[in-house]
């Protein structure tokens, strides 16, 4: 696998949202699908018991031989554990429900909330790298739907964190709690945590609350929301169970198309912020 952006290390962007339902292992599916789509690398972690996101891509329970969790807690390299999924440059570091004992087996572990960065951080070395994960792009960590000591781990190890938020009315009620979360963990355990974007999810034209929200949503955090709106799909909401991501199942739906846009947006915006470092 080559170095991403002529060797620089990977963005990691936690996917996080303690409320559930709001379209977050949807958002990192379709989101890492499509940066794939535009040419980058990407490895997307999945750190909730569940497994959806494992599913979502389609791989099976028997081919999670070595997960999330053999890294986290049993110290397994990354490169043990990543699984090629059916979307060329989009690989996959599954979880299974092992993962759902972490907090109790790590409770007295020494660095308990660094567990993820220190083993990506391992992987980067492993490679020769001096920084950072090395071989893709983008590393999109899927959070489970609660404020637990993995999405602590999601938090301490990404650069940022990416907001998916549905509109509807306890939308922002629950983002604030996830901002003071962020505030946290900025203080106390990564100093360089930032907030990415917000994308607002499961977006219905025909109802006007969705508007309110989308609308006060924007007059809350501004440019720190993406253009890219994902609306309600079916489609998109069919796409896991046959374990493919949307764009595979359906590429010129709706829901498709605006993953594909905020992809484009994510993209630019990084290449923003690098050209700003490097000036």
């Amino acid at each position: 696998m080559r170095d991403n952006h002529a060797g620089g290390p990977a963005r990691v962007l936690a996917v996080a949202n303690q409320k559930g339902g709001v379209g977050k292992t949807t958002t990192a599916i379709n989101l890492g699908t499509a940066l794939a789509a535009v040419g980058e690398k990407v490895l997307i972690v999945d750190l909730d018991p569940q497994g959806n996101a494992s599913t979502g891509l389609g791989v099976p329970r028997e081919a999670r031989r070595v997960t999330i969790y053999d890294v986290v807690v049993d110290q397994r390299p990354v490169s043990e554990a990543v699984v090629p999924t059916a979307v060329p440059g989009l690989h996959i570091l599954p979880a299974d429900p092992d993962m759902s004992g972490v907090e109790i087996e790590l409770s007295s572990a020494e660095r308990r909330s660094y567990r993820l960065r220190d083993a990506l951080a391992r992987n980067a070395e492993d490679a020769g790298a001096s920084s950072g994960v090395t071989g893709y792009d983008y590393v999109l960590i899927d959070c489970p739907p609660s404020l637990n000591l993995l999405t602590v781990n999601a938090m301490a190890a990404a650069d940022a964190v990416l907001v998916p938020l549905q509109c509807e009315f306890f939308a922002l009620e629950g983002l604030t709690q996830l901002m003071r979360t962020v505030e946290l963990v900025r203080s106390s355990l990564n100093p360089r945590l930032e907030i990415q974007g917000v994308v607002l999810t499961m977006y219905d034209r025909r109802n006007s609350l969705s508007a309110q929200v989308a609308a006060d949503v924007r007059a809350h955090f501004g440019d720190k929301v993406y253009e890219a709106v994902i609306p309600r799909n079916v489609r998109v909401s069919e796409a896991p169970s046959h374990g493919k991501p949307a764009l595979i199942y359906d590429l010129k739906c709706a829901g498709s198309q605006a993953y594909l846009k905020l992809a484009r947006e994510v993209v630019a915006a990084e290449r923003r912020r690098r050209a700003a470092l490097a000036a």
